[in-house]
């Protein structure tokens, strides 16, 4: 055989194709060529495979006076990256009759280092559910990627370490030496927390802050707390994550897959909602994505979870107002002159801020060295459109120091976490009566916002006369709604009451500050 066809598969910007590998093999004077599209790292996959070969006992492709060509469709995909060391490793054994085997319904995915060692990719998640997708039965993955691969059911996962091993359980030439590699099991999912090292039982005081924050992890509401430096924004933004419900399977998929695809993944699976917080000096592309070849941001990379920018207005400006889609939309739209991506964005906003640069404006006993263009610079840096898309604002004001040592209540966090669980099983079956698609009341679309209070009620009347008033603008309305309705699953109520809408006017956003 001088023809043979193997399968891969590599990412487009968050979703995955299948690459059919194929090689010729003819008559020539010593030349290895590679088409389809590679970029850098897909080309200089010639020496590492040719090496790989070599030094795993068979002899190297270069050192044959033959015409290698390896076609990589479709031809009109970029291919990128070294995953497709292994199968051009495979099909170029199969073409030159070293190995026999059949290459139908086997998907294969690797770097090959020198020595014939596969090391882990990016993306394998994406790409195993398309290899299913597409009815591949097997596919065979870099051991450090098996637990990730093996997530996705209804398909044979072969963990391989090395090329001769994947030979080894292929091959059925005559002679050869057979040596199977068992299938990995269905990866368990361990539910873990997204600890960062401090919850709501080490943090004293600040009850306006941790009520705020506990609204928001109910109903997916942004937040932004505002106060003097040193008065707990970074810790109660950090423990946040511990009243957050663990991810569904589906979302499970969702964040791994990106994490995995940007290269970020730092265990098997994502089960805890990421916690992102870019520094202020972050640049517009690393915040929303984009660049030459689209790429996500960090909006992305909290997807189902949590964006923290603290030192909010030291952002960019152009930073800041980039937010007003994923914010709105819950993605992110990038057009670029070499294409096109959308990424999902749904996350949690927490913003933390100082009332002024130098954070003691307003502060009794401090002194504010801020001039007052400083001032007005400080303010204009989060717009209107931002400001409206923001359900809940707080202050988190000093606290006196005399509490600061006192023992907290430990069973706090986990009290906050069961009623947020609780919550948010009322709005998953609220929901799912409605037959909508969403967890959360901050995700309903105007259409059915009435339903989520009376026309005739008194909490309607409290909040059409503070619209009238306040010159509330109909977002801000709808999200006050949203808003009085999560407290109201917060205490298990049916209707949303006076107090509820009261409590959620008490936060919206108090523009003179």
């Amino acid at each position: 055989m001088n023809f043979s066809k193997v399968y891969s598969a590599q990412h487009t910007l968050l979703t995955a194709r299948i690459v059919t590998v194929e090689v010729d093999l003819s008559r020539g004077l010593h030349a290895f060529t590679v088409v389809g599209l590679p970029d850098k790292g897909v080309e200089e996959s010639k020496d590492r495979v040719s090496s790989a070969i070599k030094n795993s006992g068979w002899k190297s492709p270069k050192s044959r006076n033959q015409k290698i060509v390896v076609s990589l469709a479709p031809a009109n995909l970029k291919k990128e990256g070294p995953m497709f060391d292994l199968p051009i490793a495979l099909a170029y054994l199969l073409a030159s009759e070293d190995i026999v085997f059949s290459s139908k319904e086997k998907l294969f995915v690797g770097e090959l280092s020198l020595d014939g060692a596969v090391r882990r990719v990016n993306g394998i998640l994406p790409l195993i559910a398309e290899a299913r997708k597409q009815g591949l039965k097997q596919a065979f993955v870099p051991f450090e990627n098996v637990r990730e691969a093996a997530f996705v059911e209804g398909i044979e996962i072969f963990p391989v370490h090395t090329l001769k091993e994947v030979v080894e359980h292929l091959d059925l030439k005559e002679g050869a030496r057979r040596k199977l590699i068992s299938p990995y099991g269905k990866t368990e999912i361990s539910y873990i927390k997204n600890s960062l090292g401090v919850d709501f039982s080490d943090i004293k005081g600040q009850e306006t802050a941790k009520r705020g924050l506990e609204i928001a992890a109910a109903g997916g509401h942004n937040i932004a707390m505002y106060g003097p430096p040193g008065t707990g924004k970074t810790m109660l933004a950090k423990a946040f994550c511990n009243i957050l419900p663990p991810l569904s399977a589906e979302k499970i998929f969702e964040t791994t897959s990106v994490h995995s695809i940007a290269g970020v993944l730092k265990d098997d699976l994502v089960t805890a909602p990421p916690f992102r917080s870019p520094h202020h000096t972050a640049s517009y592309v690393s915040l929303v994505g984009g660049g030459t070849t689209p790429k996500p941001g960090e909006v992305t990379l909290a997807h189902n979870g949590v964006l923290f920018l603290d030192e909010f207005p030291e952002f960019e400006s152009r930073v800041i107002d980039a937010l007003r889609e994923p914010l709105e939309e819950r993605v992110v739209r990038v057009s670029r002159a070499r294409g096109s991506a959308e990424f999902p964005a749904r996350f949690i906003l927490i913003a933390a801020m100082n009332p002024c640069p130098c954070g003691f404006w307003g502060v009794r006993g401090k002194n504010c060295v801020c001039s007052p263009m400083d001032l007005i610079r400080y303010k204009r840096k989060i717009s209107g459109p931002i400001v409206d898309r923001i359900d809940i604002w707080v202050e988190v004001s000093h606290i006196d120091h005399s509490r600061l040592m006192e023992r907290g209540g430990e069973e706090e966090n986990n009290e906050m976490f069961e009623r947020v669980l609780a919550a948010r099983r009322v709005q998953k079956e609220r929901f799912s009566d409605w037959n909508i698609n969403i967890d959360t009341n901050s995700e309903l679309g105007a259409r059915n916002i009435i339903k989520l209070i009376g026309e005739n009620s008194e909490a309607k009347k409290i909040l059409d006369d503070a619209a009238q008033r306040l010159m509330l603008s109909p977002r801000m309305y709808h999200r006050l709604i949203k808003v009085a309705r999560t407290i109201a699953d917060l205490e298990g109520m049916r209707d949303i009451e006076e107090r509820h809408m009261l409590e959620a006017l008490a936060y919206r956003p108090k523009r003179e500050e």
